[in-house]
């Protein structure tokens, strides 16, 4: 097994041995089996269009699973990483073939003997947000609309640098647009992000990332421009809070003067009562009343307000066991139950995750 990573990754060190590499090789995995209720009941089992990760309703599913092998060597490192589930069904809908399964796939070279710095190209974990694919290292169990709704995972080229004392970490991104790993037909725009994080000690982290581009054929072009704040707090070993807002706009036309604009606060309270048992809490809003990201065709957009509470049970150190009760609260009657159009949604989430 990892001599065919070793292969995948494509990387050789001249005059090193297979026996010395081998231990710069590293193989993981995740796995997260679920279950959802929603309460709307939809015939067809798929939960609301802008609901990308556990996804399915009334049946045992699996969310995310995948294996990766990763190896660096304090000069050359890469990734690959190869996964199944709903979660790659829902948000690989648009990528041809075989990248429908890529997780990760990216290589990068460390340009200065000095300094952290890193040029990496490929396909990479989104720049932006808080919340990964990866639940099992999120706060709550399901993702907020504000994840699912920008993107999870991104390719191109990155230029990284990593303070001396791992307080910031710089990033400008190339990338092939808003979660991408194949451009759009007709669409040859370049697109560019920027990160900056800032972790004073290790109680506190603060992101600020961008994204510049466009996600229409360049006989349409419509320019994006979108920011992405969050805070991380660990005030206690027990108690973090998490807060973010997003927020974006898009022109209306072709070099138009006006935006349409989109924004989105959210808000994760959690308590560890102990190694084992732990709560979250979160609040949030939508809004988009254009339908840049998400489209209703009703009167007002999208306007929603979210509620979750989730409890988290790890048995043992790698395994998590969650359940999570969420209610959606629309402006605009937007969610189907029956036959009938309704403004709220509910439903409740299990799952189990195991990485190794």
């Amino acid at each position: 097994m990892k001599k065919v990573l070793m292969l995948a990754v494509s990387l050789t060190m001249a005059g090193s041995t297979y026996a010395q590499d081998e231990t710069k090789i590293k193989v993981s995995g995740y796995l997260e089996s679920y279950y959802v209720y929603d309460f709307n009941k939809p015939l067809d089992h798929n939960r609301p269009g802008f609901i990308y990760s556990h996804n399915r309703h009334n049946e045992v599913n699996l969310n995310l699973g995948f294996i990766k092998g990763a190896y660096d060597n304090g000069t050359v490192r890469a990734n690959l990483a190869i996964m199944a589930g709903t979660y790659s069904n829902a948000n690989l809908a648009a990528e041809p073939g075989v990248l429908k399964n890529i997780f990760e796939a990216n290589t990068g070279v460390k340009l200065s003997e000095n300094s952290n710095i890193w040029l990496d190209a490929g396909i990479f974990p989104s720049h932006i947000g808080f919340e990964n694919a990866v639940s099992k290292d999120c706060r709550a169990l399901t993702r907020s609309i504000l994840a699912d709704n920008s993107p999870y995972y991104e390719s191109g080229a990155k230029l990284t640098y990593i303070s001396e004392d791992s307080k910031w970490l710089l990033s400008g991104l190339f990338l092939n647009g808003w979660q991408h790993i194949q451009r759009p037909d007709g669409n040859n725009t370049a697109a560019f992000g920027t990160q900056v994080v800032y972790t004073p000690n290790p109680t506190i982290t603060l992101n600020y990332s961008t994204f510049i581009g466009n996600e229409k054929p360049d006989i349409s072009k419509q320019m994006r421009y979108f920011h992405n704040f969050y805070g991380m707090f660990h005030f206690t070993d027990k108690f973090h809070l998490t807060a973010g807002f997003d927020y974006g706009m898009e022109q209306k036309s072709k070099g138009s003067s006006e935006y349409n604009k989109w924004y989105s606060p959210v808000i994760i309270a959690k308590v560890n009562f102990n190694n084992k048992w732990g709560v979250a809490g979160r609040w949030e809003y939508y809004s988009d009343e254009n339908g840049v990201i998400i489209p209703t065709e009703t009167p007002n957009g999208f306007k929603t307000t979210g509620y979750s509470l989730n409890l988290d049970y790890a048995p043992v150190s790698n395994a998590l066991i969650r359940l999570e009760g969420k209610i959606y609260d629309s402006k605009d009657k937007i969610f189907v139950r029956e036959v009938n159009m309704v403004n709220h949604n509910a439903a409740l989430t299990a799952s189990i995750a195991v990485s190794f």
